[in-house]
C-alpha cells in the first residue's frame, strides 16, 4: 500500500528500512533519509511512525536485538 503518495514510499519499504537498518530509525524523518528522500508534505508522518512502532514490536517479539537511533529528528 502507498503510504506517501508524494515520494511513492510503500508500507513494506518503511517496514525494510525499520527492520533492516543497524540503527532503527524512530522518526519520519530517519526514514526518509534511509531511503534518499525527504518529507515534502507531512500528511504520511503520522502512518510513517505507526508502522514504525509496528515493526519494532515485531522485531523485539521475535527477539531480533533492535538499536534506536538516539537522534529523534
Amino acid at each position: 500500500m502507498i503510504v506517501c503518495s508524494c515520494n511513492v514510499l510503500s508500507d513494506r519499504e518503511i517496514r525494510n528500512v525499520a527492520t533492516a537498518a543497524q540503527v532503527q530509525p524512530v522518526s519520519a524523518h530517519q526514514v526518509y533519509g534511509c531511503l534518499g528522500c525527504n518529507m515534502r508534505c507531512g500528511r504520511c508522518a503520522r502512518t510513517v511512525k505507526q508502522i514504525l512502532s509496528e515493526a519494532l514490536i515485531g522485531a523485539q517479539s521475535l527477539g531480533r536485538p533492535v538499536r534506536v537511533s538516539s537522534d529523534r529528528s
